[in-house]
């Protein structure tokens, strides 16, 4: 990753571990607030 040590890549990949998976569940939240369907009467 361009990194200047080994040491300096352990620091950054302790720092975003699990930070993809918050990411995942972020957007899957947000994509399952979109599909719900609106509250209320449909109007139809």
């Amino acid at each position: 990753m361009g990194h200047s040590s080994m040491r300096a890549a352990l620091i950054y990949q302790h720092l975003v571990n699990g930070r993809d998976h918050q990411i995942a569940d972020y957007v899957d939240g947000q994509i399952r607030m979109v599909k719900q369907p609106p509250h209320g009467p449909s109007g139809t």
